[in-house]
């Protein structure tokens, strides 16, 4: 097949959900920008070869043999010359081809650690739709990054909104810095930037006392206000714990100390987020709620395209509302400053624990309210290690982490 130089070959991990609808939908509009060189998905066949069918990548993986098995004679019977790959070899296949400029990387939770990585070690233009890859590895992914003169996008609404109200050089010098010795400029002196803050709808319990969050159920939590995400998203959203892991995101992509990130309950979720300097201002992006903004931001930057999303009418929104999070009632999100501020092995903990109470919620096994109490249990029961400076080392703390939290779910019953 022959391949178009200007023409952006995307390898796209996560294919079957939302971010992957999304950024199917804005490449659908940019036919002369970008190219799906291929797809990824976990199980779904049927979404999957529905893709295929109407993209034509070259490759197309599935998380295990079985499904790429079945993929493969869908793929076959409807005529369709996509290449079928599975597991971890073909996820790297497709993210480390010399073809591929660009990889979105949105496949959710620690599954999507690996191949986030190998994008940036393979020196792409990364759209990191992932956020356990830098609760994880944060120091070793943006070594990685700044190693292999990868570029970096942010694509969770608020980060790429932290982003583009950052000046335009800081963010040339953080996204082309080449060497990990190079010292990330010092916000705070040099580009007048005293705090960011990140904005949180504060999903569909925001207003919910203690006793009532008890009684919660999984068709509750995944009924988010604002936003059409998975139902592993829309829980972490209900706890807060989405926003808690994207402040650790935040601290490791914009180099920002801790205690200068603030969270904000902004229920419109019209605002993305916020930047405050040193002279008063304060540089916010504003927008509809739609993934499709920060998509094609990451796609086109420096440039500016048609996302397909509506313009913001702001006398529509009419107000504007503002809150302090209740960490009293949404404990997860002082787990994740506790988190940063232990340093070592502790995010990856965290994320670990979360990811088996979440499920384990989903499943009915445990109760909303369980979800932190099992995190700060396993943060408590885990030895966090000061020393993360490998995959194999990160891998080591995940698992031990979830297997703590898997025994004490057993151990409630």
């Amino acid at each position: 097949m022959n391949h178009n130089s200007d023409i952006l070959q995307i390898t796209l991990l996560g294919a079957t959900g939302s971010i992957g609808r999304s950024t199917l939908d804005v490449i659908s509009r940019h036919s002369e920008r970008y190219k799906v060189y291929a797809l990824t998905a976990n199980t779904s066949v049927n979404a999957m070869a529905k893709l295929c069918l109407q993209w034509q990548p070259e490759f197309a993986v599935m998380s295990d043999s079985s499904s790429a098995e079945q993929l493969s004679t869908r793929l076959q019977q409807n005529d369709c010359a996509t290449r079928v790959l599975s597991g971890e070899a073909g996820l790297l296949q497709v993210v480390e081809s010399d073809i591929v400029n660009c990889v979105v990387a949105a496949i959710v939770g620690a599954a999507g650690l690996v191949p986030s990585l190998a994008a940036a070690k393979a020196g792409k233009r990364v759209l990191l739709a992932n956020k356990e890859a830098l609760v994880m590895s944060g120091k070793l992914f943006m070594d990685t990054v700044r190693e292999n003169n990868a570029i970096l996008m942010p694509v969770d609404s608020e980060h790429n909104a932290i982003f583009q109200c950052m000046p335009a050089e800081l963010n040339q010098h953080r996204l082309t810095s080449s060497q990990s010795s190079v010292k990330m400029p010092d916000l705070s002196s040099n580009s007048g930037i005293e705090r960011i803050w990140l904005t949180a709808s504060g999903g569909p319990f925001r207003t919910w006392s203690a006793a009532q969050l008890h009684d919660v159920t999984p068709e509750q939590a995944v009924n988010h206000p604002n936003w059409d995400m998975g139902k592993k998203i829309s829980v972490d959203s209900a706890t807060l714990m989405n926003k808690g892991l994207e402040l650790i995101e935040a601290y490791w992509l914009f180099d920002m100390d801790i205690s200068k990130i603030d969270v904000v309950i902004h229920p419109q979720s019209i605002i993305h987020s916020m930047v405050t300097y040193n002279d008063g201002s304060v540089l916010a992006q504003l927008g509809n709620p739609d993934m499709r903004t920060p998509i094609a931001h990451s796609l086109a930057w420096p440039d500016r395209i048609d996302s397909g999303v509506e313009p913001l009418n702001i006398f529509d929104v009419a107000k504007l509302d503002f809150e302090k999070p209740d960490i009293k009632c949404f404990p997860c999100l002082r787990l994740c400053y506790e988190a940063v501020k232990t340093g070592g092995s502790a995010t990856v903990v965290l994320n670990a624990a979360n990811e088996i109470a979440v499920a384990a919620f989903l499943d009915g096994k445990i109760g909303f309210t369980d979800i932190a109490r099992l995190i700060e249990q396993t943060l408590e029961q885990a030895s966090i290690s000061e020393d993360i400076s490998s995959l194999d080392k990160i891998l080591h703390a995940d698992a031990a982490a979830r297997e703590i939290t898997v025994n004490r779910i057993l151990n409630l019953h």
